[in-house]
C-alpha cells in the first residue's frame, strides 16, 4: 500500500540563457511566475573555473549567463524564451548596447533535444514574423559545464538598484518586462 500523503513534487526544469548582461536577465526572471530560482554564472567557454576578471578579458569564450529554474508546469520553455526574445537584441553578434565582447552575445543553452527544437522553432517564427529589422544571431548550443559567478553578481539588481549601471540599462528592461508580460509576475 503506497503512502498517499506524499506530495507530488514540482516539474523542475533548467533554461541556460545569454543576452547580454546576466544582470539584467536575473532581474527579469527573478520576477516570473514558475521560476524558482535564477543564478548568474559563466558557460560556453574553454577555461576551467572562470572568473568575471578572465571572463570580461575575453579570454575565455565564456557567455554571462543565467541558470533558470522552473516548474514546467507553471511557465513553459517556450514561455521564458518568448521573455528572453522580447528583453535583448538577439540581432546584434557579442554585443547589448554598449556592451560588447564574446561574453555577452545572445546564447541559448539547450539542455535536451526538446528544448532545442524549440528554441529552434521559436527562432524559426520569430524570423518569419520579422519582428526585428536584422537577423536574429542567436546561437543555440548545447549546454556544457556551468559555472556560478562570483557572490557580488547574485541578485545585483536586487541588492544595488541605485547604482548607474542598474538605473540606466538593467531597470529600463525589468521595466518593459513588467510592462509586457504583467500576466507572468509573481504575486
Amino acid at each position: 500500500m503506497g503512502d498517499e500523503s506524499q506530495s507530488i513534487l514540482p516539474e523542475k526544469e533548467v533554461a541556460i540563457l545569454a543576452g547580454g548582461c546576466f544582470w539584467c536577465l536575473e532581474a527579469v526572471y527573478d520576477q516570473v511566475q514558475g521560476v524558482g530560482s535564477v543564478e548568474s554564472g559563466y558557460i560556453g567557454g574553454n577555461l576551467d573555473h572562470p572568473t568575471y576578471d578572465a571572463v570580461c578579458g575575453g579570454q575565455t569564450d565564456h557567455a554571462e549567463a543565467v541558470q533558470i529554474t522552473f516548474d514546467s508546469r507553471v511557465i513553459t520553455y517556450k514561455e521564458l524564451l518568448q521573455i528572453f526574445f522580447a528583453i535583448h537584441d538577439p540581432t546584434t553578434p557579442n554585443q547589448q548596447g554598449n556592451d560588447r565582447g564574446t561574453q555577452y552575445r545572445s546564447a541559448i543553452f539547450f539542455c535536451d533535444p526538446t528544448q532545442l527544437h524549440t528554441a529552434e522553432t521559436l527562432i524559426k517564427t520569430l524570423t518569419e514574423e520579422k519582428l526585428y529589422d536584422a537577423p536574429i544571431v542567436t546561437q543555440v548550443v548545447p549546454a556544457g559545464q556551468w559555472y556560478e559567478a562570483e557572490f557580488y553578481h547574485q541578485e545585483y539588481f536586487v541588492r544595488n538598484p541605485f547604482q548607474g549601471y542598474c538605473q540606466f540599462v538593467v531597470g529600463p528592461k525589468v521595466a518593459k518586462f513588467r510592462k509586457q508580460f504583467a500576466h507572468r509576475l509573481k504575486t
